[in-house]
């Protein structure tokens, strides 16, 4: 299977120098998960789009530190893209950022959540099961670092996991798509710098501390890992 991971942000460099980027790190979540998996990158960011949807099997989109609402040409053309390979039926993963912008793209809305930051291991309770879920889950813990919150769905898209605070933490769009607010790629090494370097920067200190408290708790990034996978050789087996 070819997944294309469209980059769409990038971490600081002094945390790149670490950790790497974000396609670095959705290959490795996927590639730990899986095997028989090719993967192309395109800085979408710089203005490097696909020429085809169908160049790959399937689309993976990283988070970003943009909101999906301003106005950079980049995320306009993202948009447009994401909504030719969903009408293509090239199947499309999305995370943070990707899981919003896919909700733009496809008629929802997102916004700078008046509920403040979602920061750490956030554990989502399961709304609804598919197939390609793995049974007896009741919740999916995840690393989580964002603000913007999907408010209103898309049309198509129904809700498998969310909280009081983040209502639409996972979505499924039939047998087409399936994005997360949260991020399975994050390592806790990874979160826990990022965390603080943006201590009393970005983030509040008490908000940045509380955090910093869950960042080692356990996570479940292995089975949203599984579950991508599955999701995508589900759609492959229809097709």
């Amino acid at each position: 299977m070819h997944i294309g991971i469209l980059e769409t942000g990038r971490p600081s460099e002094d945390l790149m120098a670490v950790h790497k980027d974000y396609p670095h790190m959705c290959q490795r979540l996927l590639e730990e998960a899986g095997s028989d998996l090719e993967f192309s990158q395109f800085a979408v960011l710089d203005g490097e789009l696909p020429k085809d949807p169908a160049q790959c099997d399937a689309w993976m989109i990283t988070g970003s530190k943009f909101g999906v609402y301003e106005g950079h040409d980049w995320i306009e053309r993202l948009k447009s893209f994401l909504r030719q390979a969903y009408d293509r039926d090239v199947p499309i993963i999305g995370i943070c950022f990707g899981h919003q912008i896919l909700a733009e793209a496809l008629g929802g809305k997102v916004i700078k959540s008046d509920k403040g930051w979602g920061v750490g291991v956030h554990s989502y309770p399961i709304r609804e099961t598919r197939d390609w879920m793995e049974a007896g889950k009741e919740a999916l813990s995840i690393q989580a670092y964002h603000q913007d919150q999907i408010v209103d769905l898309p049309p198509d898209a129904t809700v498998l996991a969310g909280t009081d605070f983040c209502p639409n933490a996972m979505l499924v769009y039939g047998n087409k798509a399936l994005s997360f607010q949260g991020h399975p790629e994050f390592q806790a090494d990874y979160a826990e710098d990022l965390i603080k370097a943006r201590r009393g920067v970005l983030l509040a200190k008490d908000v940045a501390d509380k955090a910093l408290k869950t960042v080692r708790d356990q996570s479940d990034s292995n089975l949203a890992a599984r579950w991508i996978l599955n999701f995508l050789r589900d759609h492959q087996s229809v097709a």
